[in-house]
């Protein structure tokens, strides 16, 4: 049994290429992210405005993934968690160690019982320490605006450019300085900058790794 760790900034293509791995590779894929994002939601839609609103509720939370579909206490939410609002909020819960604490267990306990693909902020260097495979995605700050300028419009959502890079920035700021797992390369994963690649290429690129090639 094994597993694939990857790490990377907000607009790196994390989730697709994790997706699109995991397949590949025919095992599951875990999108870490989507749990700060479901716990985020809760808390919007509960008024949980406070830490210790927040820590109640989390007792009884129940998040679960299937066929690439996130489950919010038995509801699908997959959709819902995908807005510009729920992101910024998501990056702030994260910052949160009660809230990181809990979603590593969990993560670290799907690992535990099958090979998995999955992406974060803190893969590599905390949920999946010992994970046979590690990558480190990167881009250009331009090539991630882009990309999510036009995830949004395929999401039917109309994002201003310049609002959207300065988001990026700010989680980007977030996500290094935070003091709790902070978004760092591991020291034994393999840097990749795909700015200049696509998904294709990205893949096969780390297809090649894995396989030995």
């Amino acid at each position: 049994m094994y597993s694939v760790a990857i790490d990377g900034p907000a607009g790196s293509g994390k989730s697709t290429i994790a997706k699109l791995l995991a397949k590949e590779l025919n095992i599951s894929y875990v999108d870490t992210g989507a749990m700060y994002r479901a716990i985020a939601l809760k808390a919007k839609e509960e008024n949980l405005d406070t830490e210790e609103k927040l820590k109640h509720a989390l007792k009884s939370i129940n998040i679960d993934f299937n066929e690439d579909r996130i489950f919010l206490d038995d509801v699908d939410v997959s959709d819902k968690i995908r807005t510009e609002e729920i992101s910024k909020l998501a990056s702030d819960i994260s910052k949160l160690d009660f809230v990181r604490e809990m979603l590593v267990s969990i993560q670290q306990n799907i690992a535990s019982k099958k090979p998995v693909v999955m992406e974060g902020r803190d893969i590599g260097t905390v949920v999946l320490k010992d994970a046979k495979y590690k990558f480190f995605l990167t881009a250009s700050i331009d090539s991630r605006v882009n990309r999510r300028y036009k995830q949004n419009l395929e999401r039917g959502i109309k994002s201003d450019i310049e609002e959207l890079r300065e988001d990026i920035v700010k989680r980007d700021y977030n996500d290094t300085h935070r003091k709790n797992s902070p978004l760092v390369k591991a020291s034994d994963a393999i840097l990749i900058d795909n700015s200049n690649l696509n998904l294709e290429d990205n893949i096969e690129l780390m297809l090649k790794y894995i396989r030995g090639e």
